[in-house]
């Protein structure tokens, strides 16, 4: 188990951030166990169709043993939403030291395969060489992989922390923590993660808490090391929106008293959605959309709120 302790002042200072590398390294935990996250089972597919063996074999090992990844992917958003190239830069940077720390850390307990022995040199140069040789991997598997559904997994993971965002005005900190994942516990101040590699108890200490939604993610998941600033992944909803078929009207009572547009459109409505989200899950366009909107909103069936660049 991991425990944050959170003082008045963290709470005041927990935030959310949505980080394009986090779901690139993310997604080697689906692309090493096809099992783990059955729905991106279809991406899956698409995307070992796209990169070659040595690409393949190196990113896979990068998930240990107990499915840790090394903390020096995944650097602290310092902004809402970084830009990949940002954050990969800061990978690039990561000293020698830390890189063997780090990857270490994620095998424990056994041998680290043959294409990670550079990490065990004395010399910095291969560690940097392997470093570099990282990170060019994970460009390509963000441009090929990742980039191109960028926009409606942003969408997704933003709808997510408006309904946490809901959450937390409701009830607090409790309510916020209560259905994020059942790994997750709020008590006495302190939040507790079930069935981590590692144990131990970090004292937020006024550096605030950052939560990282993530569509790739199917567990919480804290840095493997005691040292890293204090931040939670955690598993978003509304996941399976992303590979699902368009949907198909119904022929119901609603259908027949609001017309199949606008019963397929109020359908989607169970979380909040951007008009352009919307428009792509129906074909349609955001005009199209627009009108019918107008129309349920008169009505008193939807409501709107501002979100960054989106109303919802």
């Amino acid at each position: 188990m991991i425990s944050f302790v959170l003082e008045v002042e963290d709470l005041a200072d927990t935030r959310f951030a949505i980080s394009p590398i986090h779901e690139t390294v993310v997604s080697l935990r689906v692309l090493r166990e096809p099992g783990l996250h059955a729905l991106h089972l279809p991406w899956r597919r698409a995307v070992l169709d796209q990169l070659d063996t040595a690409a393949t074999e190196l990113l896979r090992c990068l998930v240990g043993p107990d499915r840790g990844l090394p903390d020096f992917l995944t650097p602290r958003p310092t902004v809402f939403a970084a830009t990949f190239e940002d954050e990969l830069a800061v990978v690039r940077r990561t000293a020698p030291d830390v890189v063997r720390r780090d990857v270490l850390a994620v095998y424990p307990r056994g041998p680290l395969p043959d294409i990670l022995r550079p990490l065990t040199a004395a010399d910095d140069t291969p560690v940097l060489a392997l470093r570099n040789t990282i990170c060019d991997h994970l460009q390509r598997l963000w441009d090929t992989a990742i980039e191109p559904s960028w926009q409606q997994m942003r969408l997704v993971l933003e709808a997510d922390m408006t309904y946490r965002a809901r959450q937390l005005a409701v009830g607090g900190a409790r309510l916020l923590f209560a259905d994020m994942h059942q790994n997750l516990r709020w008590r006495d101040g302190v939040l507790h993660i079930d069935k981590m590699i590692g144990r131990h108890r970090v004292v937020v200490s006024g550096r605030g808490l950052l939560l990282v939604p993530s569509v790739f993610a199917h567990k919480p998941a804290p840095p493997v090391s005691p040292d890293e600033p204090p931040v939670l992944s955690y598993p978003c909803r509304g996941v399976a929106t992303l590979w699902a078929p368009t949907p198909t009207p119904d022929p119901t009572a609603l259908t027949s008293l609001l017309g199949a547009p606008r019963a397929r459109l109020l359908g989607l409505l169970d979380e909040p959605l951007p008009t352009v989200e919307i428009a792509r899950r129906l074909t349609v366009t955001p005009s199209a959309v627009s009108q019918h909107l107008r129309v349920l909103h008169a009505t008193g069936l939807v409501t709107r709120a501002r979100h960054g660049r989106h109303v919802l």
